[in-house]
C-alpha cells in the first residue's frame, strides 16, 4: 500500500527487510506520523510548560475563575445539585496539601499513593504531588488487598490519600506495607476503629481537614521540575503475574495534551488510576474545563450524567454496550409506530452518513423528531463519546454514531504510550471498526509476525505487530529492566497488538500477539481475531474462546445479551428467568447457530468455528477476578475458574472439566 495513497499520513522512515541470520529482527513497513501535525516529532514549545504541574498553574493564572470540580451535594440522603470550586480555590487547597506533605519529610522523588474512587480530593492530592516533584502512585480502586499490598511496597509509599471507605483495604496490607508508609490520609474522616489500628502499627493517620491544617503556616518553595522528571508510577493491571509500574514522564503528558485539544465539561468516572481518564483529565485542566464527578455507583451513573449534562462523555466498550442494549431494547419493546419511524430514521440517516454527510447534517428533521430523546438521556448536551480500553464493536459504534446526535470516536493507547496513540476522525464513517490515524507527534510502524502469517510489507495490506515512538512513551518499568528491554528495541515500544493499515491511513486492530495456540492438527488458531469476528454474532455481548494443542476444535463460554435471549425464547416457547434460559439445551443450539452464521459469513476456515457453547448469565466480571479494570480478559484464570465448575454445569464443555483434557 502506497504511503501516497493514505491521506492522513506523513511516512518519515522507511520499511526494512528481514534479517537474514536466523532468529534476527523481522520485517517492519515504513515508519509514519499524523499529517495533521504536520509530520513533526514534537509538539511547539510552549514558555514556562515544563511539567505537569505548570498544566495546572498556567490554567489557574488564565483563567482563575473558571468551575474545576464539582461533586453532587447530599441533603437529607439525597442527591441535589453539582456544587463547584473554581480553579483558583482548588489552587489554594493543593499549596495547604502540599506543604503538609513537605512537613512529614517527604519531598521531591518521594512516593505518593493515592487509592479511591475519583474525587475532587483526588485530583487535589495529584495536583500536590506534581508541584513538589512527589511521584504519584495510583493504587487500583478495583484491584484487591494483594495488588494493593504488592504496589504500595514494590514503590515503596510513604504517604497515601484514601478514600474513607477503602482504609480498610489498606490495613489488609498491614504490617508488611509498613515498612515504607508511614502515613495515610483519609479523604473523608477516620472512625475511632481505623484510627487505633494504624497507629498501633507506627503509622499516622489524618482526617481531610485535619492534614490541610498539619503544615501551618509555613511556605515551602516548590523544586525545580524538568521535562523528563518522573510524575507518576502507574501500575499496569496485567492478565498474569505482578502489576509492573509504568514510570510515565512529564514530557509524556506535555505531548499527548499537545495533541488532543478540547475544552468543555466532561464526567469524571473512569478510574483516575488507569493512564485513559488521567490524561483526559489533564487536557480538561489544560483548557480550563469543567470535571464534574459521579456518585460512585454505575446504577446512578445516568442520573448523574442527566445533573451534570456533560458536553463531553468518554467511555469504555462495556458502558457503550449498555447504552446500546438500552436503546434496543427500548425501540423492540416501542409499539408498532414507533419501532417503523425509528428503523426509517436510522437507515436514512445512516445512508446519509455513509454518503459523506456530517451527523448533524443528514436528517435534521428526524434528529428533531426521533433521535433528540437519545441525546436527552445523555444529558443533552453531550457532542463526543470517545471509546477506549478495549475495542468497540462495530455495530454499536455504528448505532451511536446514528443516534446520539454526536461525534463518537474510538482511540486506542497503551499506560506505556501515555493512552491516546491513535484516534479516530469525525464524520468519517469509512473509519467505523478502526482507532483512526495516529494523533500528532506519535511515530509508528508495523512489524512482521511470520509464526501468524502477518507481513508488514504486504502490498494490499500491510499487517503487524504495532510499534510506537515518540515522546509519550514511557521511561519504563520500576525495577524491571529486563521486562522493558523486552519491549522497547531501538526506540520503538512493541505493543503486542496486531494492526493492519487501512488504505486511508487509519488502524484497525486485528488480533493480539501473544493470543495464539496451536490445535491437535497442527493449526494455529489466533484466539483474539475470532473472538472479534463471533463478538459482532446476533445475541452475543462477550464470548471467551478456548482450545488448547491436545484438541482438535474450538469451545466457548458465552455472555449471551439477555434482550436478545429472552425474545428468541418468548418467540420459542422457552420459559424460566434468564439462568434458566442460560441453561436450556435450544438456547445453546441457537447461541452456536448465530456463532456458526458469523463465522462462515466471515469466512472463518473450520477449525475455527465454535464447536460447543456454554451460556453464561453474569458478566465476566472483577469480583471472580476474570477480567483486568480495563475490561480485557484473564485468559488463565478464565479456564480455571470453568474448569473449577461442577462437570454437570458444563458437560457441554467436556474437555473443560477436571481431567477432560490436558492444559497445555
Amino acid at each position: 500500500m502506497a504511503a501516497s495513497t493514505m491521506k492522513h499520513l506523513v511516512q518519515v522512515g522507511e520499511a526494512r527487510e528481514a534479517a537474514a541470520e536466523d532468529g534476527g529482527a523481522p520485517s517492519a513497513g515504513p515508519a509514519y506520523r499524523c499529517a495533521y501535525g504536520g509530520g513533526a516529532a514534537s509538539p511547539p514549545a510552549v514558555p514556562g510548560l515544563e511539567c505537569c504541574w505548570d498544566i495546572f498553574r498556567m490554567t489557574v493564572e488564565r483563567c482563575p475563575d473558571n468551575k474545576m470540580l464539582g461533586r453532587r451535594e447530599i441533603v437529607d440522603g439525597k442527591a441535589g445539585k453539582y456544587t463547584w470550586i473554581t480553579y483558583k480555590e482548588a489552587y489554594d487547597t493543593v499549596i495547604k496539601v502540599g506543604a503538609s506533605i513537605r512537613s512529614l519529610g517527604v519531598g521531591k522523588g518521594g512516593r505518593c499513593g493515592i487509592y479511591g474512587a475519583n474525587c475532587p480530593e483526588w485530583v487535589i492530592s495529584m495536583q500536590a504531588c506534581n508541584a513538589h516533584g512527589i511521584y504519584c502512585v495510583p493504587l487500583y480502586d478495583t484491584l484487591g488487598a494483594g495488588a494493593v499490598e504488592f504496589i504500595l511496597c514494590h514503590a515503596e509509599v510513604e504517604i497515601a490519600f484514601i478514600e474513607e471507605k477503602k482504609i480498610g483495604e489498606v490495613l489488609k496490607t498491614f504490617p508488611n506495607a509498613t515498612k515504607y508508609l508511614k502515613t495515610i490520609v483519609s479523604f473523608g474522616k477516620v472512625n475511632p476503629e481505623h484510627k487505633e489500628k494504624v497507629e498501633q502499627n507506627g503509622v499516622s493517620i489524618y482526617s481531610w481537614e485535619e492534614f490541610l491544617q498539619l503544615g501551618g503556616e509555613e511556605k515551602y518553595e516548590l523544586p525545580t521540575k524538568q521535562k523528563d522528571d518522573i510524575c507518576t508510577i502507574m501500575y499496569t493491571s496485567g492478565t498474569t503475574g505482578d502489576p509492573k509500574g509504568v514510570l510515565i514522564s512529564n514530557r509524556s503528558i506535555i505531548t499527548i495534551i499537545s495533541a488532543l485539544r478540547e475544552d468543555d465539561v466532561y464526567i469524571s468516572y473512569l478510574p483516575l488510576a488507569h493512564i485513559f481518564d488521567r490524561v483526559l483529565e489533564e487536557v480538561f485542566i489544560h483548557h480550563g474545563a469543567s470535571i464534574g464527578f459521579w456518585r460512585g455507583d454505575v446504577k446512578l451513573l445516568v442520573e448523574d450524567i442527566g445533573e451534570l449534562k456533560p458536553t463531553i462523555f468518554c467511555a469504555v466498550p462495556r458502558v457503550l454496550d449498555r447504552i446500546y442494549g438500552g436503546l434496543q431494547d427500548k425501540v423492540s419493546t416501542g409499539g408498532f409506530l414507533k419501532k417503523t419511524l425509528f428503523n426509517v430514521a436510522y437507515k436514512y440517516k445512516q445512508g446519509n452518513m455513509v454518503k459523506g454527510s456530517k451527523h448533524e447534517e443528514a436528517a435534521a428533521m428526524f434528529d428533531k423528531l426521533v433521535f433528540t430523546k437519545v441525546k436527552r438521556g445523555l444529558g443533552g448536551r453531550v457532542r463526543l463519546i470517545l471509546s477506549g480500553a478495549a475495542p468497540l464493536s462495530n455495530h454499536v459504534e455504528e448505532y451511536l454514531r446514528v443516534v446520539t446526535c454526536s461525534l463518537v470516536l474510538q482511540g486506542y493507547g497503551l499506560t506505556e504510550t501515555c493512552a491516546g496513540s491513535f484516534v479516530s476522525l469525525p464524520n468519517n464513517m469509512s473509519m467505523l471498526g478502526t482507532v483512526g490515524p495516529p494523533v500528532p507527534y506519535v511515530e509508528v510502524h508495523l512489524e512482521s509476525v511470520p509464526e501468524m502469517g502477518y507481513d508488514a510489507l504486504s502490498k494490499e495490506s500491510p499487517r503487524g505487530e504495532i510499534c510506537i515512538r515518540g515522546d509519550t512513551l514511557f521511561s519504563g518499568y520500576y525495577k524491571r529492566e529486563d521486562l522493558t528491554k523486552e519491549v522497547l528495541v531501538d526506540g520503538w515500544f512493541h505493543t503486542g497488538d496486531i494492526g493492519e493499515w487501512q488504505p486511508d491511513g487509519s488502524m484497525k486492530i486485528i488480533d493480539r500477539k501473544k493470543n495464539i495456540f496451536k490445535l491437535s492438527q497442527g493449526e494455529y488458531v489466533a484466539v483474539e481475531n475470532l473472538e472479534n469476528i463471533f463478538g459482532q454474532a446476533p445475541g452475543v455481548d462477550s464470548i471467551w474462546v478456548y482450545g488448547n494443542s491436545f484438541e482438535s476444535c474450538l469451545v466457548a463460554v458465552v455472555n449471551p445479551n439477555k434482550q436478545a435471549l429472552e425474545r428468541w425464547a418468548e418467540s420459542n416457547g422457552v420459559t424460566g428467568d434468564f439462568a434458566t434460559m442460560c441453561e436450556d439445551p435450544k438456547a445453546k443450539e441457537f447461541i452456536l447457530g448465530e456463532l456458526t452464521k458469523t463465522g462462515k459469513e466471515k469466512k472463518l476456515k473450520g477449525f475455527e468455528l465454535i464447536r460447543a457453547v456454554h451460556l453464561e448469565p453474569v458478566p465476566f466480571d472483577m469480583d471472580r477476578d476474570l477480567i483486568t479494570p480495563t475490561y480485557k480478559k484473564k485468559r488463565p484464570q478464565l479456564l480455571k475458574y470453568y474448569q473449577q465448575l461442577p462437570a454437570a454445569t458444563i458437560h457441554e464443555l467436556n474437555y473443560l472439566e477436571p481431567g477432560g483434557g490436558t492444559q497445555p
